[in-house]
């Protein structure tokens, strides 16, 4: 699940319920992360293992009771339909396939080609990789929030049940990500490892709250948004890779991203069959979820030294193209076309007002972006502990 990071944007004044930056700075672009909201904030905790955080006051259990018993009566279709987007372990690609072989005479000969090819690729470009990686080795997290939800959670850590065998191997598939990329970023030489180590444990500690309030219909939403994020995220990495002429890494973040896409089909099933079978609450659901933004697993990102090390990472990523404001908007509108929200029928008059919000909020999201690239002033230098402390334009 990884980076996945939206953005939004801050004009003058924000509708459609937009929240305004917590940590204003300019008229650039910001990641849909620590940004405040209707919530109460809670205090920022400063402790020797967690850096200053904002944390949403949580509302759990928002699901009604009964509608358990709707995950309860998928849990057939979701043995037939989501873990056959699962591939069988001995199928599957392992972070070893893209490594050197260290048993091989010819290991230090492989690690000095990787090396020599990255010199070739710019530090701002390393910066998105490694906040890529960072997201992807906080997978803990994620699994323990897919277990927060109601109905679907693995009960025991072991349970038989089709939702709790989907994330048990959901997980196993995405861990591979963050011991590839951390495994060749090691190898390539160009960026400071125990820097970015403190940063995944700062991580992990943190953990995150992407306010789904312990319901699947609000987490199948935000999965559903995230894996495209990340497929979008790891796509453009590889674009820019063979741009640069490394064609392994390429491939690397190009398979990566196969996964994400393969995992965000899965999610998106989830969701189109609550919208079948139970169409305003899911519709409410999807609504709740745009009016509150995508929180970023990484938003809580922290090296030790800067505070604003999300936002600064997800700036690079806006201008280099690889995760930008129109991808947000872009997945969006790919999930609007994709549920067929503008075709469902048989809504209350708050499904309906949440459906007519829905369909214009992408067109919207765009408007505002430009308006705020208009405005853009000259981007700040800034440096990055991931790369030594060399600087790069945000």
């Amino acid at each position: 699940m990884a980076m996945k990071t939206p953005l939004t944007i801050q004009p003058q004044k924000l509708p459609l319920g937009f929240p305004t930056a917590s940590n204003p700075r300019s008229s650039r672009v910001f990641m849909a992360s620590t940004l405040s909201s209707s919530s109460k904030e809670a205090v920022n905790l400063k402790k020797p293992f967690s850096p200053p955080r904002e944390v949403h006051v949580k509302v759990t259990h928002s699901m009604p009771p009964q509608k358990i018993e709707i995950f309860n009566s998928l849990q057939d279709w979701a043995d037939e339909n989501i873990l056959v987007h699962l591939k069988p372990v001995e199928e599957c690609w392992q972070p070893q396939d893209f490594l050197p072989d260290s048993s091989s005479e010819g290991f230090f000969e492989q690690i000095k080609e990787i090396k020599e090819r990255a010199k070739e690729i710019p530090d701002d470009y390393f910066v998105c990789l490694v906040g890529d990686m960072v997201t992807e080795e906080a997978l803990p997290t994620y699994q323990t929030m897919l277990n927060t939800l109601d109905g679907v959670r693995d009960e025991t850590g072991a349970s038989p049940t089709p939702w709790a065998f989907w994330t048990r191997a959901w997980t196993a598939e995405e861990n591979r990500h963050g011991d590839l990329l951390n495994k060749y970023l090691f190898l390539s030489g160009r960026v400071n490892m125990r820097q970015i180590e403190k940063t995944i444990q700062y991580l992990i500690g943190s953990g995150m709250d992407p306010r789904t309030e312990n319901n699947p219909y609000l987490g199948f939403v935000y999965t559903s948004f995230q894996e495209r994020a990340t497929f979008i995220s790891h796509g453009n990495t590889a674009r820019h890779a063979k741009e640069y002429g490394d064609i392994k890494l390429a491939q690397i973040c190009g398979t990566i991203a196969s996964d994400e896409k393969r995992h965000e089909t899965a999610y998106t099933k989830i969701v189109e069959k609550l919208f079948e079978i139970d169409p305003n609450d899911t519709m409410l659901a999807f609504y709740d979820m745009m009016k509150k933004k995508i929180a970023m697993p990484a938003h809580l990102m922290y090296d030790g030294r800067d505070d604003n090390l999300f936002e600064h990472f997800s700036s690079v990523a806006q201008r280099l193209g690889v995760y930008t404001a129109k991808d947000y908007a872009d997945i969006l509108e790919f999930l609007v076309r994709r549920w067929k929200i503008e075709k469902i029928t048989g809504l209350s008059a708050e499904g309906q007002e949440a459906q007519d919000y829905l369909c214009r909020l992408a067109p919207r999201i765009r408007r505002l972006e430009e308006r705020a690239q208009g405005r853009a002033k000259e981007a700040p230098i800034m440096p990055f502990s991931w790369i030594f402390d060399r600087k790069v334009q945000l």
